[in-house]
């Protein structure tokens, strides 16, 4: 997997050669995704070519390549066209844009789980649809998490940290109540960072 950095590195060169038919310089990269150091810039080149997303011919200048690995990610951007009124009525815009899914489902450490139940359903989180987690054993109050209780039961809620330092997860369910344990019964084992359904 590649890092937020490093995609927006590749979109940059990707763009580039579409524009000139030729990549771009290290300084043109540089100042094409906002940094200053070109050094840092030949960094996030040389982790994408030993990721295998580009390719490079040594002592050639601007012989940057990109491969079938970066290619077959832009099969995961589909268009962004405009914006469309779940409330009242507004103009329909058409964007020239894309949205990447790649930046909301991939990455280090992401995992999926099927989601069972109506407890969440007040967060937009329905019986059947696919949560996206990030692995990760810490939690801000309010993120929605993965808990894993008494080593035994794995449960998708809201996270809050009490004042006595016991840990309150909380259903987006009404009708549901929050269930309060003590911090060495709940490891976290990740937060949501997306979810998917399919109609």
């Amino acid at each position: 997997m590649i890092t937020a950095s490093e995609q927006k590195t590749l979109d940059f060169i990707r763009r580039h050669i579409e524009q000139h038919d030729y990549p771009p310089s290290y300084a043109e990269i540089a100042l094409g995704i906002g940094i200053s150091s070109k050094g840092v810039a030949h960094r996030y080149v040389q982790a994408l070519i030993d990721k295998g997303y580009l390719s490079n011919e040594p002592g050639r200048h601007h012989s940057l390549q990109i491969n079938d690995a970066a290619q077959s990610n832009e099969s995961l951007c589909i268009p962004l066209l405009g914006k469309i009124a779940a409330g009242q009525p507004i103009e329909a815009i058409a964007d020239e844009d894309e949205i990447n899914l790649a930046d909301f489902f991939m990455g280090p450490g992401r995992f999926a789980l099927k989601v069972q139940g109506s407890s969440m359903i007040e967060a937009g989180i329905l019986d059947g649809d696919i949560a996206i987690i990030k692995q990760q054993s810490v939690a801000r109050s309010g993120d929605i998490i993965v808990a894993l209780i008494d080593n035994n039961e794995a449960t998708l809620k809201k996270f809050q940290k009490t004042k006595d330092g016991n840990i309150k997860l909380t259903p987006a369910n009404k009708t549901m109540t929050a269930m309060i344990y003590t911090a060495d019964r709940v490891q976290i084992q990740g937060i949501l960072v997306g979810s998917m359904r399919r109609y």
